[in-house]
């Protein structure tokens, strides 16, 4: 269970997409869609070839770095965290990389 940062409002996340979980001791996990387990623990290094496993598994006929990712780290880890794990994934070629947050209430 991570604590997400809070927004005003944001966009719903896709249907078919690829999660990256940054927990708060920077434990980086790649799961499929939303699923709330599964996912070994993995280094910053091995990110983009867990990302894009994962996106063959899930593209549907359609091109494996078009399957959106979506970065769901806890509020509390440094910001350079979430911008490595962007800029590693965006530099592998994948295109659409998000980020998870949570609405204010």
């Amino acid at each position: 269970q991570i604590s997400l940062p809070s927004v005003g409002q944001a966009d719903a996340q896709p249907k078919g997409f690829v999660q990256v979980v940054i927990d708060k001791d920077e434990t980086i996990q790649v799961r499929q869609g939303t699923a709330s387990k599964g996912g070994k623990g993995i280094k910053m290094a091995q990110l983009a070839a867990e990302v894009q496993r994962v996106q063959a598994a899930s593209a549907e006929g359609g091109e494996v770095g078009k399957v959106p990712v979506v970065i769901s780290a806890d509020k509390d880890i440094k910001y350079d965290t979430v911008v490595k794990a962007m800029d590693t994934l965006k530099r592998a070629g994948i295109e659409r990389v998000g980020l998870a947050v949570q609405a204010s209430r």
